[in-house]
């Protein structure tokens, strides 16, 4: 890669012009991991169901639906799915976010600002019992394309 798609040759910023790309259906799957104290995840664990792992996942898709919003020189995609998981392990939970649309560029922004938005929404939630926490391997995981 020779350039930044954002940036002109003289530095200034911009939003990528995609109006010439053909739509495409679009797919992209990110990660995220809250670490914490296994006494943390245990207490997590242990919540009723629509507790706080709900109310993350829904931050999630909600953040998603709105990264167009938060991330400047995002276009506004029309979402066709939206996933969000949270799975508690021994000492952590793993967030799986994937989203979808059919339109001319990526929707890793969206994948990514729903795993970091949920990631955020359980440590808010487990903040008071867990100073040590953190948010760490956010990351893209695949990213697919299709022809429509």
């Amino acid at each position: 890669m020779d350039e930044l798609s954002h940036v002109t040759a003289t530095g200034d910023v911009r939003m990528v012009d995609v109006g010439a790309k053909p739509l495409s259906r679009r797919r992209a799957t990110a990660r995220a991991v809250v670490r914490m104290a296994p006494e943390t995840a245990r207490r997590l664990h242990e919540l009723p169901k629509g507790d706080a792992l709900v109310t993350a996942q829904i931050a999630g898709i909600m953040a998603a639906k709105r990264t167009s919003e938060l991330i400047p020189l995002c276009h506004p995609l029309p979402l066709s799915h939206i996933e969000v998981s949270l799975d508690i392990g021994e000492a952590g939970v793993e967030i799986i976010g994937v989203a979808e649309t059919t339109a001319q560029t990526g929707v890793e922004m969206e994948a990514l600002t729903a795993v970091s938005v949920a990631a955020l929404t359980v440590y808010d939630m487990a903040k008071a019992i867990d100073k040590e926490m953190s948010i760490t391997d956010l990351m893209l995981v695949e990213k697919t394309k299709e022809p429509v």
